[in-house]
């Protein structure tokens, strides 16, 4: 079998910064060691004391395929993916049609098969009629189900109580919600409309408010305390939505949290620069509930940190506020950014590692992968830095064709990355080659 063998890396795993060789056989790890001798046939890779990290595992994406391909579909998004350091993703059930039925299910893992570059699951959607399609999902091969509790449209907006008592009691799977009141957004818009003819960007979080997410955020959380549920609220956002969360390591919990990028990089500061194209829901908030946010990752509050990448067209971001679609590309920029967060000394690298890769396979518990260990799949990423990153809309792999963070420079390079052994991003773009991603198994 192919074998590659890295030398003198700062592995960054566990808590730990080690400097060692690592030997890569086929799809795994392994050795792990210093001064592991070079055989003949081995492909050699220099780290020169770069860091060695284990690949992202982002639990929430949205790849746009099938149905909405004009803003993105599978193979362009997970290609910018490991180009960011992302090997392996989760995909959400909002796409045309709606991913609601186990066969709708199994046509995205056939996509993924056959053109994903990093390994991939998919979630199923909950409706208020779709429950015994949720009793089917397999825990060994569904990472869970997505509850869109009062902040979506059509089949995927869940508000009955009825129907999210029966998902939070038969659910077999991890239930995942995005948390926003429709109550409270639709009355926080009509207060606006009587003071003001034309709503803005800067309305967006006057809107979408704290309190919005506190009252969907803390129902959730009643209702799996009642049903003993295991539940992971996406995309927390406010200050306030944190005291529903304990302090406890992630394996001692049933009830878990995560923060995305940019509720971590941007504040409301942002929307007079960047207008439509930091709208996302939930609203980017207050530089004080972002600086809360990250915190809450020192105390364990929050477990995870993931991206919610959601593409839209350049066309269809260029419109007012209230016709303009939520959600930004940001797989291809991620893990910059929070190494970025790591050199100005708001996170640590191992923490970095925890959140983005250790606990994501702690959570779902996947099977092999999140740790640089003998034996694990070599899903790595070799990161350097000394060397600089300046990103533009021309030069960013999203199909969309732009970016939220045009114009910025990142203090690091992502050099290389290995999805099961094989490298599929090197310093000069996207290895060439058929990706040999594979469906992620949950044990």
């Amino acid at each position: 079998m192919a074998a590659t063998l890295i030398k003198n890396a700062r592995v960054v795993n566990e808590g730990q910064i080690k400097e060692t060789d690592l030997r890569i056989v086929g799809q795994r790890i392994e050795r792990i060691e210093s001064e592991i001798g070079a055989q003949q046939s081995d492909h050699i890779i220099e780290a020169n004391r770069c860091y060695l990290l284990p690949g992202m595992i982002d639990d929430q994406v949205h790849f746009r395929e099938p149905g909405l391909t004009h803003k993105g579909t599978i193979a362009s998004e997970s290609r910018a993916a490991v180009a960011g350091g992302i090997t392996s993703y989760m995909e959400m059930p909002n796409v045309n049609p709606a991913t609601t039925t186990i066969e709708a299910l199994e046509q995205k893992y056939a996509i993924a098969a056959e053109r994903s570059y990093a390994n991939y699951a998919f979630y199923l959607g909950a409706t208020e009629d779709n429950l015994e399609q949720i009793k089917r999902l397999d825990p060994k091969k569904h990472c869970g189900v997505k509850v869109f509790m009062g902040a979506s449209t059509g089949d995927l907006l869940v508000e009955a109580p009825n129907a999210l008592e029966a998902i939070f009691r038969e659910s077999p799977v991890l239930i995942v919600t995005h948390c926003e009141s429709g109550p409270i957004i639709r009355k926080n818009r009509e207060t606006l409309l009587k003071s003001k003819p034309v709503l803005t960007i800067e309305d967006h979080p006057i809107i979408r408010d704290g309190n919005a997410c506190y009252a969907s955020s803390s129902y959730a959380v009643d209702l799996a305390k009642k049903y003993q549920s295991q539940l992971h609220v996406l995309h927390i956002t406010t200050e306030k939505e944190l005291g529903l969360f304990e302090l406890l390591p992630i394996e001692k919990k049933h009830i878990t949290a995560e923060v995305c990028i940019h509720h971590l990089w941007f504040s409301d500061q942002d929307y007079a620069r960047l207008g439509n194209f930091i709208k996302c829901n939930p609203s980017i908030k207050r530089a004080s509930d972002r600086d809360a946010l990250i915190q809450a990752l020192h105390t364990n509050q929050i477990d995870i940190i993931a991206t919610d990448h959601a593409p839209h067209t350049l066309t269809e971001k260029l419109v007012d506020y209230e016709r303009a679609p939520a959600g930004l590309p940001l797989v291809q920029h991620a893990l910059l950014s929070l190494l970025e967060q790591v050199k100005h000394g708001r996170l640590t690298l191992t923490q970095v590692v925890e959140k983005t890769a250790h606990n994501p396979a702690l959570r779902y518990a996947i099977a092999d992968r999140g740790f640089v260990r003998e034996g694990y799949y070599a899903d790595l990423v070799l990161m350097d830095s000394q060397l600089s990153t300046s990103v533009t809309h021309g030069n960013s792999l999203y199909q969309c064709g732009w970016t939220p963070f045009d114009g910025q420079v990142f203090s690091s390079r992502i050099k290389d990355t290995w999805v099961n052994g094989q490298q599929v991003f090197g310093g000069d773009g996207i290895v060439s080659g058929k990706p040999l991603a594979m469906p992620l198994i949950f044990n």
